[in-house]
């Protein structure tokens, strides 16, 4: 089957945005270089005028590219992620991780959230501060379900997982297998579940998280934790304002190649851990994440 490639002229930084953007069509598979995205269409399903509506006003370019294994293509460029001390991240083709207290295997297709990108890793880094023994879990946006998969690690007593595309789902369900998880409910859908949530993970983008976040915080419950992603270090101001509408107080943020991850808080519990603050700082993370 002959494919296309399409070269996106679009800084680093904001390549994951285009990325989720392009989630809508039929995408077969991306690969990011400094300044330029090239994405993959099957030539048969291609849409241009779609692509170009949600492309505006990026400049891009479409050729002809002899016909390749996709996955072998996306295996070649997949190397395992450590985060120090804490968990690593690895294809089953590649020899077991050593150094870290949880390892994760995930099967390198196009799904989205290998920890490779600053916005996964970052919210690694964050779950490796809190506490997550007999914690309910919605992951909003689960991709390969990377991360809904380490909270079961954790301690997790239930994970509930979303994502609006099918390829991701299916990946996702593969990956609980190969990680024999039982704590994970995963579905196609853009519903947040009628039920509260002790933490709630949200790696998605700016628009999808302002667009979300009243139902998000309508779901956490009143001693919950709140963990959001895929964000700018442009984005933090009005991320911010809108979690304040909503109750939540921010509590703590990672940094890693202009882009940021923050975590907040249910009002009740994030003043009574800013209260302890207040005598004894350097216990200040255990006391947060005791509760």
């Amino acid at each position: 089957m002959k494919h296309l490639m399409v070269s996106i002229q679009v800084a680093e930084e904001e390549q994951e945005l285009v990325i989720a953007r392009l989630s809508e069509l039929e995408v077969t598979g991306f690969e990011q270089q400094p300044e330029t995205l090239l994405a993959y269409f099957e030539a048969d399903t291609f849409d241009q005028p779609a692509l170009e509506k949600l492309l505006l006003p990026l400049a891009y370019n479409v050729e002809l590219v002899e016909d390749q294994n996709w996955n072998a293509v996306w295996e070649s460029n997949f190397d395992p992620v450590i985060v120090p001390g804490f968990c690593g991240v690895r294809a089953h083709f590649h020899a077991p991780l050593e150094g870290v207290a949880h390892e994760i295997i995930i099967t390198p297709k196009m799904s989205f959230g290998t920890g490779h990108h600053a916005t996964t890793y970052m919210m690694m880094e964050h779950m490796s501060r809190m506490t997550w023994q007999d914690k309910r879990v919605f992951d909003f946006g689960t991709g390969t379900g990377l991360l809904a998969i380490l909270a079961e690690k954790l301690g997790a007593s239930s994970v509930d997982a979303i994502d609006i595309d099918e390829w991701s789902v299916t990946n996702a369900l593969e990956n609980l297998t190969n990680n024999a998880c039982t704590k994970i409910d995963v579905v196609q859908s853009t519903i947040i579940p009628e039920r509260t949530y002790d933490i709630i993970l949200a790696n998605i983008n700016r628009n999808i998280i302002l667009e979300y976040i009243p139902n998000l915080s309508a779901r956490l419950n009143n001693k919950g934790e709140i963990l959001f992603s895929g964000l700018l270090v442009e984005d933090e101001a009005v991320i911010q304002a809108a979690a304040e509408k909503q109750g939540l107080i921010f509590f703590r943020k990672e940094e890693r190649t202009n882009w940021i991850s923050l975590l907040f808080a249910k009002e009740t519990l994030a003043l009574l851990s800013k209260r302890t603050l207040t005598i004894a700082p350097q216990y200040a993370h255990f006391i947060f994440t005791t509760f």
